[in-house]
């Protein structure tokens, strides 16, 4: 299959710029430095992007609606699936369970595909069309690709996505239902990101998270561009991201500079916040011991499936930022289940369990005091709980059967 048109990149963008080095790219399919092999990040010309907030109001609610601070702008509808401004909810009786005057829930879970990932997989998808290709794929714990499939669907490009062959089964079949080519790897998600790495260029595949990764990531902001909006223009005291190869935690945090710098919020957040799984926290360990060095994980061992990458690529990046401000913490299995259990239970929203170690996360920083009770504290819930049911199913009690007649029912009811 062939894209017929291709997609023109923001005129707001400046270039590439390398994290580390700072060395200038023209806009191209590149994604390291090839000085000092940094990440590369699209750089914007903040003079000529000046969304005003009455301009976005008028706009259509999803992703797009801040086009002046994404790369591209997929002005064909055939290349969106209207992913985005999902719902910023004021979580009242699980804030009063746990101490909190002011907790939101941004359920990301609610996206066209279920996750997150619809964001950066349709940046990273127009990002394919713009550079002409008509093959992309993924490395995916199993969001990501769902999400890339169903990008690439609607687009009308071919699709191979990669994952670990212990990925959930009911993600393996939602991107297998999209139509996309499915290849699983016998080892952990840091073995398929590998694998992929290298079959990018070799056969000229659009990875949206490798060779399309400047771009790709440029999604996620529009996390924190949204709570920003939904909160009237403020940015919130803390927030918690389950964080995985840390790219998210990275690009949310540049969404609020960002808004900062344009004089769209007069504050950024002063407690960003990391939450991993205790069975994969490279980024939790290095924080917790002071570190600038990341230890690898070989084999990570937790039900969170989709953050269990132990060598997370843009870790390094988040410590510098923790060392400035905020804090990572991590929550074991039981404490993962049990922050399922609450969200569904209180606030009505089923996640999988990266939302639940970002409720255990939020419970145990409450708890030891390095969340004000007063704050504003927004959690990230970034994928639906019906692709990972089976996490909990044991944990929950247990289902009645019954003959169909009142005797057993009030047998029931009356206990």
């Amino acid at each position: 299959m062939q894209t017929t048109s291709l997609i023109k990149s923001s005129p707001n963008i400046k270039g590439l710029a390398c994290r580390d080095c700072g060395k200038f790219f023209e806009i191209s399919l590149n994604h390291a430095c090839d000085e000092c092999f940094g990440a590369l990040d699209v750089i914007y010309d903040f003079e000529k992007a000046k969304p005003s907030k009455d301009r976005i109001a008028l706009r259509e609610k999803n992703m797009w609606r801040y086009r002046e601070l994404l790369p591209f702008d997929p002005v064909d509808a055939i290349y969106d699936i209207q992913a985005g401004y999902t719902p910023l909810i004021k979580a009242k009786k699980l804030g009063e369970k746990l101490g909190l005057k002011e907790l939101y829930i941004k359920n990301d879970s609610v996206n066209p595909t279920f996750s997150f990932k619809d964001r950066p997989a349709a940046v990273g998808v127009n990002a394919a069309i713009h550079f002409g290709l008509d093959t992309v794929g993924c490395a995916s714990t199993g969001n990501l690709a769902s999400a890339t499939a169903a990008y690439a669907a609607r687009a009308g490009l071919n699709c191979l996505v990669f994952v670990p062959a212990n990925t959930e089964r009911t993600k393996v079949a939602q991107a297998r239902a999209y139509g996309a080519k499915l290849i699983e790897v016998d080892g952990t998600y840091d073995d398929v990101n590998r694998l992929v790495s290298q079959a990018a260029d070799l056969y000229n595949i659009g990875v949206v998270n490798v060779n399309l990764r400047p771009y790709y990531v440029e999604g996620s902001k529009t996390l924190a561009f949204e709570v920003a909006e939904q909160m009237n223009w403020e940015a919130p005291d803390a927030f918690i991201v389950p964080t995985a190869s840390g790219a998210m935690f990275n690009a949310i945090c540049r969404g609020f500079e960002e808004l900062r710098q344009l004089n769209l919020i007069n504050e950024e957040p002063s407690n960003p916040i990391v939450a991993q799984a205790e069975g994969c926290n490279p980024i939790v360990k290095a924080f917790k011991k002071n570190s600038d060095h990341i230890e690898v994980i070989e084999k990570p061992k937790t039900i969170a499936l989709s953050l269990a990458i132990g060598n997370p690529g843009d870790g390094v990046y988040v410590l510098k930022r923790l060392k400035k401000k905020g804090f990572a913490e991590d929550a074991s299995d039981d404490e993962i289940v049990e922050g399922i259990c609450l969200l569904a239970k209180y606030e009505g929203i089923f996640t999988e369990p990266a939302g639940g170690v970002v409720i255990a996360v939020l419970k145990k920083l409450v708890d030891e005091g390095k969340i004000d009770r007063s704050d504003k504290v927004v959690c990230y819930i970034t994928g639906n709980g019906l692709k990972t049911s089976e996490v909990i199913s044991d944990k929950l009690e247990s289902v009645t059967l019954i003959k169909p007649n009142l005797k057993e029912l009030e047998r029931v009811i009356n206990g």
